[in-house]
């Protein structure tokens, strides 16, 4: 395992912690805490922008990061479709790239408020990509 893939395993875990903390916010009905910023997460949160072909975002982004860590593990083990892997998360990044840009676009512009998750999660998507295509990392 190489340090891009350490990163990558890294902020995989961090996506999947952060959409597991807004998870268990929306499923017990809990303004979630926001660390930086106005405090006004909920605002974009709430959202009718809150779901995508009928799913919240938050569970999107939950099976985005797991599908990214079991790629990362199949690819580590060298297991067969070997470029089939490369290729699905190539393809999962560029979607979640598009969808965060698509999401923080949102905030900016519609909704007019900002959500520290929001960000820190297309802050994290970003960085992903970034590993995934500044070291040429074989996911």
């Amino acid at each position: 395992m190489t340090i891009p893939h350490i990163l990558f395993f890294l902020l995989s875990t961090i996506g999947i912690l952060e959409t597991a903390y807004l998870i268990k916010s929306r499923v017990y009905k809990q303004r979630p805490k926001c660390i930086v910023g106005s405090g006004q997460c909920h605002i974009v949160l709430e959202s009718k922008y809150n779901k995508t072909f009928g799913f919240h975002n938050d569970m999107l982004g939950l099976l985005f990061y797991l599908g990214l860590t079991l790629l990362t593990i199949l690819v580590i083990a060298e297991a067969n479709p070997f470029d089939l892997w490369h290729v699905l998360s190539k393809v999962l990044i560029l979607t979640g790239v598009v969808l965060s840009a698509y999401f923080t676009f949102l905030q900016w512009k519609v909704i007019k408020q900002w959500c520290f998750w929001c960000l820190m999660s297309a802050f994290t998507i970003l960085s992903m990509s970034i590993i995934l295509i500044g070291f040429d990392l074989y996911l």
